[in-house]
């Protein structure tokens, strides 16, 4: 008998989950605790395809200097979302940004890109890199847990852990630069398997996105991500918003691209050139 196919996943994929409801066989999702983990874990084939965000794509193919110091065939299979709400939100009783000067900011790994999208919203906000501390915390549950406790004043939230952050009392400050792309799902080469999982997904999507599934949706989101019935309500709408939410279709457009690969070249590192063109078969569709 074959193993399922493993999917990395820095927060439960509730678009995931609910395919999974709609009869998508053996796929099991794997929680990661860092982009360059799930990376690696791609890399030495021990997950077989990994949500995650676009910038960690284009790391990976065409960033000798990423944090595992190699790169490889990845590629993009299908859009999945425009961000599920990423948002920069400070700590509990956070009067103002400004309060963070001197502060520790919490990043998955500060060569990233929710982490560009934080110092972009940061450096509206009045504050330059050097103005805070930063302190490398990994996927979004560690860092809303860290958020939370006391262990970093501000960081990067989405896919329901900003709304557990905002029912905590955390301020949202920013938001991205849009058009923006959150989620992308993505293998090495091109393995018909994953294609698959990303026809599945695209179906599941549109699903969710014609209303025909709002009751799996919101149960799986209050199971998997902890949400009482009000902020599940609010993901669902999340899900379907047009700016924020699932990508119809799978298609990465190279508008939302550029955006992620722009903030790469602002606060990161990037080599010259199209470096949208070949990151997977047209994109992902």
């Amino acid at each position: 008998m074959s193993r399922p196919l493993t999917v990395g996943a820095f927060s439960p994929s509730v678009l995931l989950r609910t395919a999974q409801r709609l009869g998508l066989p053996d796929v099991a999702e794997v929680p990661v605790a860092s982009s360059p983990a799930q990376f690696r874990a791609l890399l030495k084939g021990e997950i077989d395809a990994a949500l995650t965000s676009p910038d960690n794509v284009i790391a990976y193919r065409h960033v000798p200097a990423n944090p595992l110091g190699l790169t490889a065939d990845v590629r993009i299979v299908s859009a999945v979302d425009r961000g599920l709400g990423l948002a920069l939100y400070g700590r509990p009783g956070l009067g103002s940004a400004a309060e963070l000067a001197g502060e520790v900011v919490g990043v998955d790994v500060p060569d990233s890109g929710y982490a560009f999208a934080l110092y972009a919203a940061l450096e509206a906000l009045g504050l330059r890199p050097g103005d805070y501390r930063l302190a490398t915390l990994g996927s979004t549950p560690r860092r809303l847990e860290a958020l939370l406790s006391g262990g970093c004043a501000a960081t990067m939230l989405n896919a329901g852990a900003d709304l557990r952050a905002e029912d905590a009392g955390a301020v949202r400050l920013a938001g991205v630069p849009r058009p923006y792309l959150g989620t992308v799902l993505c293998s090495l080469g091109a393995a018909p398997a994953v294609r698959t999982l990303a026809d599945t997904l695209r179906e599941t999507t549109t699903a969710i996105l014609a209303g025909r599934v709002d009751d799996l949706v919101t149960e799986e989101a209050a199971t998997a991500l902890r949400l009482p019935p009000a902020a599940a309500a609010r993901y669902l709408r999340r899900l379907k918003d047009p700016d924020e939410g699932l990508v119809a279709g799978g298609r990465a457009d190279v508008e939302s691209l550029s955006t992620v690969l722009g903030l790469r070249r602002r606060y990161g590192t990037a080599p010259d050139g199209d470096l949208l063109s070949d990151l997977g078969d047209e994109r992902g569709r």
